[in-house]
């Protein structure tokens, strides 16, 4: 991700002139380690989000609100690449990987009648779960690999 972020950038800022400048400076600044560090960061809340859907049968609403999540952060790389009338990372793995899982894995908890109903406000839950977690991890990544200040002491 972070060495096609910094080939595309420049075609990106002309293709979308209205996001801010520290955006772009922002993106073209991720480094591979910090990156890795973000997705391992992101593997251990699937992980946890995993194991509570374990512990109670997939009935944990962590669990399918991550689930969920997952299956929407598949969606919004493919709007991303229609958007952008091209390849953009993870647009190859979303079609192949993250929607079939998540269609399979719902359907799992459908037929074991533990799957809450999809609604508006569960869209909404797994989409703000997906975006907690992502910032989160690029700050904690960021934090890790030295480039950003450490966080204040409570």
């Amino acid at each position: 991700m972070p060495r096609w972020t910094r080939s595309q950038v420049p075609e990106l800022r002309e293709q979308f002139p209205r996001v801010p400048d520290r955006i772009w400076r922002h993106l073209q600044s991720i480094d591979e380690r910090e990156f890795a560090t973000a997705v391992a960061g992101m593997a251990v809340v699937v992980a946890a989000a995993s194991a509570d859907g374990y512990r109670t049968g997939g009935r944990s609403a962590f669990y399918q609100w991550a689930l969920n999540g997952f299956g929407l952060h598949g969606l919004v790389h493919l709007a991303q690449a229609a958007v952008v009338r091209g390849y953009t990372p993870g647009s190859a793995t979303s079609p192949l990987v993250v929607i079939p899982f998540t269609l399979w894995a719902r359907g799992q908890l459908r037929r074991a009648g533990v799957l809450c109903p999809a609604r508006p406000r569960h869209v909404v839950q797994g989409l703000g779960l997906a975006a907690v977690a992502t910032v989160a991890t690029h700050v904690m990544a960021g934090w890790t690999v030295g480039r950003r200040q450490t966080p204040p002491r409570t």
